[in-house]
């Protein structure tokens, strides 16, 4: 059982993809969850080391479609840089996200990668406070 606000990743179900979800006590833990979520969509997360930084910015006109954004910039991030990532800070402010993520280049032998994502989607997007005060932040990744 886990506490109100206590920071956690999961995936959700949804038909052929697959769903992520973060949740944490402020919106920029959500987000970080959010991300390892996707992390966990291609591999163990705990087996990536935080070797190099990357520094990611996003703004967007709401919250939720700067998660989009955030989630979309990693998947091109990890595409482009052949990495995955291992660890994520998030700052937020009037809907501009300052990111950093640290991560290492790919490993077929020790990542073992399962699916590449494709993209985040629009499907299940939302990002919201909960009752119990914990923040909220998930989509569907096309994979």
């Amino acid at each position: 059982m886990t506490m109100a606000g206590e920071p956690r990743a999961e995936h959700f179900p949804h038909g052929a993809d697959v769903g992520v979800r973060g949740i944490g006590p402020t919106i920029e833990t959500a987000f970080e969850q959010a991300a390892i979520a996707l992390i966990a969509c291609v591999t163990e997360p705990g087996n990536v080391r935080a070797v190099h930084m990357v520094d990611i910015e996003c703004d967007a006109p709401s919250v939720n479609l700067l998660l989009f954004d955030w989630l979309n910039r990693l998947i091109y991030e990890m595409a482009l840089r052949r990495m995955l990532f291992a660890r994520f800070a998030v700052t937020i402010e009037d809907c501009r996200l300052r990111g950093r993520a640290w991560g290492e280049p790919v490993d077929p032998a020790r990542h073992a990668p399962a699916v590449e994502p494709k993209g985040a989607t629009l499907t299940a997007l939302e990002v919201a406070r909960q009752a119990d005060g914990a923040w909220i932040a998930q989509c569907v990744i096309d994979v």
